[in-house]
């Protein structure tokens, strides 16, 4: 089940628990891969450890991988009364589209998506602690999404960092969101911000403040994480989650 469509059936009291999430899995879909390559879509490089490299001069393309990762969402009084662990509460989240291009993203839609979250959160944007970045390591797509991120959150969030996870696991497609949080949940616990890997030579272009590179980060609050998932033909969200704090 979609997070949003969850979120709003827990609010009408349609339901009382959600599973929510992504799985993706590469059997019987060469097609797929076919269509990457025919594109030069697919990164390559001497060591596979390395090829997924967002914000690298050098980047070349997505690594596609497997995965999956499930929540389990609930009214918070239904999680408080069963003595649920609360990992995070949900905070904002927003989904548009831009229908400008089949593949490059719209640097101006995306930022609009980011600032529409925040709003719905009843945040500004210097109350983003990490922006978990979608950075599949395109050449063009990395820049269009920097350019999102400059516009929203510029430089006057001294407290906002920014990563990327893709650069660790490739880009689990269907995935990639629910994964790609589950990687950035800790940081409530331990205040580090784990780093975008494997950047040897940052693209100018993809110079962000906050942008954290190659070694973890530990910061003095975590208090909220801004996740960007933006797909092909123009399909843009962003979640918001918060620490939660009884």
């Amino acid at each position: 089940m979609g997070l949003v469509h969850a979120t709003q059936m827990l609010r009408l009291g349609e339901v009382d628990f959600a599973i929510c999430g992504g799985v993706s899995e590469s059997i019987h879909t060469f097609g797929i891969f076919a269509g990457f390559k025919s594109q030069n879509a697919l990164a390559t490089h001497e060591d596979p450890h390395k090829a997924s490299r967002p914000f690298d001069k050098a980047r070349n393309g997505i690594v596609i991988s497997e995965g999956g990762a499930l929540y389990t969402l609930e009214r918070l009084e239904d999680a408080q009364a069963r003595g649920a662990r609360i990992y995070a509460e949900i905070a904002g989240y927003h989904v548009n589209s831009d229908a400008s291009d089949y593949v490059l993203p719209n640097p101006v839609r995306q930022a609009e998506c980011v600032h529409a979250a925040i709003r719905r959160a009843g945040l500004t944007p210097k109350d983003i602690h990490i922006v978990n970045t979608h950075a599949t390591a395109t050449p063009l797509g990395d820049i269009q999404e920097c350019e999102a991120i400059r516009a929203v959150f510029g430089e006057g969030c001294p407290d906002t960092h920014i990563n990327n996870t893709k650069s660790y696991i490739g880009h689990c497609m269907g995935a990639a969101g629910a994964l790609e949080l589950a990687g950035n949940l800790p940081s409530f616990d331990d205040l580090i911000v784990h780093p975008t890997i494997n950047v040897d030579d940052l693209d100018p272009l993809c110079a962000l403040p906050g942008l954290v590179l190659n070694q973890p980060r530990k910061v003095a609050k975590v208090d909220t994480i801004l996740n960007n998932s933006f797909g092909m033909l123009g399909i843009n969200s962003t979640l918001i989650v918060k620490r939660f704090v009884p």
